[in-house]
């Protein structure tokens, strides 16, 4: 059973703006790896520390899954499905994973500096390790990672999520301010460690407002098994768009448009792996394609606002996974939609031979996404001379902004049994939120309040103090019970604009059991127990309902949201804390630390919290 927590009314006061970003022209950024305090090299590249832990499996959650372990097999070119250790692609890593024993360590310092992303001139940014988009994390399945992030930043906290990581038994690493950390202030350093459980693409980036909107991103690489076999990783390809007027600004312009019922700025511009062009200049990105061979490519959007379709020249995508879950693989795709925080792996073939082929990527219109630019780039076959091919300017198509039906490659039926009982209906739409200087705002709410942390007091802070006494914006639904399945309704109210939301769920994939247009009529509606999609980011049509379901399995403090920059902002969020008592707690002694040097910083911030903080 799931209950909404008690709540008090918060007495913080808060701003309804959000403030410009001060930053420097120039930073002296440092990219190094150790593996130890001692130790540096000059690169941000990985250190494997190998140990004589043999590869064990950790059984985590009760499931419907039947696990039956591959013989012994190795992972190539035409066994993508193999692992080792009795590991392969019928593994559903919720259920059990690998324990390699190994410890793969970054380390990643953010600054302010200045970017010339595409050409139209130098902008503000904050950069991990001078470069955009961020290090890559590469690790196999079972390794531990272990990322130390240095804020030098000049006015602003920071921290870091790892979007999709599950988090088992390592919630404190979540890198969540105001729920399961205080931020890093600057001139401070964290460590984040969690063991990757599952396998697959993803990406990472600071949950700090708006902030990742300036620069704060990075891809995420966990090798396993794979569902369709390929020759060759061309590795992660994300994808985001780009705001001339800061997106940390942009925040502010969209929260007043809010107000009068107006949409946010459009996006200046696309980049592909961090590159596009403008009027003024720029370039794009590049890859090389080797004739005949089967290429795999982890397609990411990394975007703050703009759902984007992609799509590559004369070739055709087989999708393999969606975001972190391996699914029956789907041939013969063109195009496909990514809403922001969706990830597809896909392969294909290097079929043509020769020449030259634009990777592009389209803001989605039916999506309500708005964007001027045009994201592309190279795919250059081997032997031939890199050179742009004439632009077809292909229109992407509609659906309605309908995402890809996939089928999970492992067979999982959800238990059906609870869910009239236990299912939960959460209205979303856009209400009366906070008052500031006697003008009250317009947020977008979830669960009937617009969600609000305090930075100085997160969430974790209370359940280290046993207390259940939770401001009301902190919007905690409480879960108490493990093991047991637990079923969200997200409904948008028909009142409001008809925006599509991708609704993106921390510590835990779940199932879509559907979703539709309209109000939801359990008479009517098609809902799938028996095998339904799987995900952690899942669209929620414009005007209409999201149906999803997950066991409580992994005891947390978990963030639920809207991953659009500007509404996750403008307070369209939940946390669950689920299992409260069987919660793996940080350290409380380096908890404790870093939030008294977060609120010692605070207390005379130059940009004090203005939004959700999230």
């Amino acid at each position: 059973m799931v209950r909404r927590a008690t709540t008090k009314t918060s007495t913080t006061s808060t701003k309804a703006s959000t403030s410009s970003v001060k930053a420097s022209s120039t930073s002296s950024v440092k990219a190094s790896s150790t593996s130890s305090a001692s130790s540096k090299t000059s690169s941000a590249t990985v250190i494997s520390v190998s140990s004589s832990t043999p590869a064990s499996s950790v059984s985590s959650a009760s499931s419907s899954t039947s696990l039956v372990a591959d013989a012994a097999c190795t992972n190539g070119p035409n066994s993508r499905q193999c692992w080792s250790g009795g590991y392969s692609i019928k593994t559903d890593f919720d259920l059990k994973h690998p324990t390699t024993g190994n410890t793969v360590t970054y380390n990643l310092e953010i600054t302010n500096t200045t970017c010339n992303f595409d050409g139209n001139g130098d902008m503000q940014c904050y950069l991990i390790n001078n470069q955009f988009p961020g290090p890559t994390i590469t690790a196999n399945w079972g390794d531990q990672i272990v990322v130390n992030v240095k804020n030098s930043l000049q006015n602003n906290g920071t921290g870091i999520h790892w979007h999709g990581i599950r988090q088992l038994n390592s919630m404190g690493s979540d890198g969540v301010g105001g729920l399961t950390e205080c931020p890093i202030p600057p001139g401070a350093s964290r460590t984040y460690s969690f063991q990757a459980t599952q396998f697959g693409t993803s990406w990472y980036h600071s949950h700090h407002s708006s902030q990742y909107g300036m620069g704060i991103t990075g891809q995420i690489v966990i090798n396993g098994p794979a569902s369709s076999n390929y020759d060759i990783d061309l590795g992660p390809l994300p994808i985001n768009d780009l705001y001339y007027g800061l997106a940390n600004n942009v925040n502010e312009v969209t929260l007043h448009n809010l107000q009068q019922n107006l949409p946010p700025p459009d996006g200046s511009n696309i980049l592909v792996n961090g590159k596009g062009k403008s009027a003024n200049g720029g370039s794009y990105s590049q890859m090389t394609l080797t004739p005949g061979k089967k290429h795999r490519l982890r397609l990411i959007n990394t975007s703050v606002d703009n759902a984007i379709r992609v799509k590559l020249d004369g070739h055709n995508f087989t999708v393999m996974s969606a975001d972190f879950i391996p699914i029956k693989p789907i041939t013969g795709q063109n195009w496909l939609l990514l809403a922001v925080g969706q990830r597809y792996d896909v392969v294909f073939t290097a079929s043509q031979g020769s020449g030259n082929y634009f990777f592009r990527a389209e803001v989605a219109t039916d999506c309500f996404s708005g964007n001027t630019g045009k994201g592309r780039a190279l795919f250059t076959y081997s032997g031939t001379t890199a050179a742009e091919p004439t632009d077809s300017n292909e229109a992407a198509p509609t659906n309605g902004c309908t995402e890809l039906n996939t089928v999970p490659y492992w067979t999982q039926a959800v238990d059906q049994s609870q869910y009239a009982s236990q299912v939960q209906t959460l209205n979303t739409g856009v209400a009366p939120g906070l008052t500031t200087n006697g003008q009250n705002f317009a947020l977008w709410n979830l669960d009937t309040r617009a969600m609000m942390v305090n930075w100085d007091k997160p969430t974790a802070e209370y359940v280290f103090e046993g207390n259940t006494s939770y401001p009301d914006p902190y919007a905690v639904l409480e879960i108490p019970t493990e093991g047991t399945w637990t079923y969200w309704l997200i409904q948008m109210g028909q009142q409001n604009p008809p925006l599509p939301h991708p609704i993106h769920l921390h510590g835990h994939d779940f199932f879509v059991l559907g979703s539709g247009a309209g109000v939801f009529d359990a008479s009517t509606a098609v809902l799938n127990f028996a095998n339904p999609p799987r995900r952690d980011t899942s669209i929620l049509p414009g005007l209409g309902w999201l149906l999803i379901s997950f066991p409580a399995n992994n005891p947390g403090i978990w963030l639920m949201h809207c991953h659009i920059a500007w509404h996750i902002s403008e307070g369209l969020g939940v946390q669950f804390i689920e299992a409260k008592n069987s919660i793996v707690m940080p350290d409380k002694t380096a908890f404790n630390s870093q939030c008294d040097a977060w609120r010692s910083y605070s207390k005379n911030m130059l940009y004090p919290q203005i939004d959700s903080g999230l």
